[in-house]
């Protein structure tokens, strides 16, 4: 999420013309009208201004009296996806971010999601599993080569990605390496570099990180299992990581679990409390992480390790290790039915 729109933010005090050189200033289009607290107040556009000049307003009145008083907005739970679908509904080139109490806390722009900005950050894949539970489909095909749909899954994994303007990829590999180098190559034709870091035993899911090259560039990684298919919006998730200055980012979602009885507390043989059907939720890992370089170098080569152990490391060095929750889809394609609900809601993808 871009912090440009910090500069575009005006007080109510503001007159129209100081929105005019805002708005000109930063180049936006619009200007955000909010009080001390970042509340927001409403917004205003060329557009608005133009209006209100011809309905006799001098430039010295208060932009609140220009402002649009109930702009369209979204919240940071929304997908992508359902960002562009609301500009396309409304029509509109930018929507204001805001949070339950409808303080500020970004702004999208339609430029933002159809044109995303290169992303130099590595992304590492981790491809070398057996994928066990999906024989017999993977007795000649690694799991991330099955084919969702008309493309293997891994596939879409990194098309997803490159539209987010990612393009430095590793890819590790371990279980019929062959298979995967000869479908992608060196990622020219998807105009990416992808190189491959090849698993002799396996490592657990963060030994290979001590397999890269010491030449990757010092900036966030992203690592995740290339067994998953998703939406999940990787350079919010990026953002969230070192906006928050964390060391290493776990990207979880939240289920909910109802149970199908009475649940009873109960202490020295009374009962405490009966709660009818309760819900619980949980938060799960997706496998999918972010982690600073000097997470990444803290791996030594020919390590087994576990991602979960790598960032209890972290924490007993009292590094900050955080969460981002998505809400974006995700589905882990573990077993057969996870596969087969794969090629159904493959159907629904852009």
């Amino acid at each position: 999420m871009m912090n440009d729109w910090k500069s575009v933010v005006l007080t109510p005090k503001a007159t129209i013309r100081d929105a005019m050189r805002t708005i000109d200033k930063a180049a936006l289009r619009i200007g955000l009208v909010c009080d001390e607290q970042l509340t927001l107040l409403g917004t205003v556009t060329d557009g608005d201004i133009r209006r209100g000049l011809l309905a006799a307003c001098d430039m010295f009145d208060s932009v609140t009296k220009v402002m649009n008083k109930n702009p369209t907005v979204v919240k940071s739970t929304d997908t992508r996806q359902q960002r562009i679908d609301i500009m396309d509904k409304h029509d509109l080139l930018s929507l204001p971010i805001v949070d339950d109490n409808h303080c500020l806390i970004g702004l999208e722009t339609l430029h933002q999601v159809l044109q995303p900005k290169k992303q130099d950050n590595p992304v590492f894949i981790m491809a070398g599993g057996f994928g066990t539970r999906l024989r017999p489909l993977t007795d000649h095909c690694p799991k991330p080569m099955l084919r969702v749909g008309d493309k293997p899954m891994l596939e879409h994994l990194i098309n997803q990605f490159i539209s987010l303007g990612f393009h430095d990829f590793y890819i590790s590999t371990h279980y019929m390496p062959e298979q995967i180098s000869s479908h992608f190559g060196d990622g020219g034709k998807w105009d990416v570099t992808i190189t491959y870091v090849h698993e002799d035993s396996p490592l657990g899911t963060g030994g290979a990180l001590g397999l890269l090259p010491k030449s990757l560039p010092k900036l966030p990684l992203i690592m995740m299992n290339g067994d998953v298919l998703t939406k999940v919006d990787f350079k919010r998730l990026l953002d969230h990581h070192q906006n928050n200055d964390f060391d290493a980012t776990m990207c979880v979602r939240e289920i909910e679990h109802q149970i199908s009885f009475g649940v009873v507390e109960s202490q020295d043989n009374l009962i405490t409390a009966m709660v009818e059907k309760p819900t619980y939720r949980y938060r799960i890992n997706t496998g999918i992480y972010v982690l600073s370089p000097e997470c990444v170098a803290s791996v030594k080569p020919n390590t087994k390790i576990d991602l979960p152990t790598l960032l209890a490391q972290r924490m007993e060095k009292e590094e900050k290790v955080g969460i981002y929750t998505s809400y974006d889809y995700w589905l882990d394609i573990g077993q057969m039915a996870d596969y087969q609900k794969a090629q159904q809601d493959i159907k629904g993808f852009s």
